[in-house]
């Protein structure tokens, strides 16, 4: 067990245990418990079915594709703006030295 939910999960089992209730019985019954919760959670959540968990891993791709594809987008704005501001300076160190007068 870890987490602050089954530290008072095991404080409720050993005070019941220590009033002679079956720490065995009081632990399945936890168990099943949970096994309910999380069925209804996935119930409400519509993941109940067979097809759940391909739908998840399609899910989990196409968020990777989203992330990789957002990735390299904001790499090619990142080199356009560089690009740019190269030519703007070159632009600028050639009307500096005058280059423009070379071609006439």
């Amino acid at each position: 067990m870890s987490g602050p939910g089954s530290a008072v999960l095991a404080q409720l089992l050993a005070q019941s245990a220590g009033q002679g209730a079956d720490l065995l019985a009081l632990r399945a019954i936890a168990e099943e418990a949970g096994d309910l919760a999380a069925g209804r959670a996935l119930a409400r959540l519509g993941l109940e079915d067979a097809q759940a968990a391909k739908d998840m891993a399609e899910l989990r791709e196409l968020l990777a594709a989203w992330r990789a594809a957002k990735k390299s987008l904001w790499k090619a704005v990142l080199g356009w703006i560089v690009k740019m501001a190269l030519v703007l300076m070159l632009a600028g160190l050639a009307v500096k030295l005058r280059l423009w007068e070379l071609l006439e």
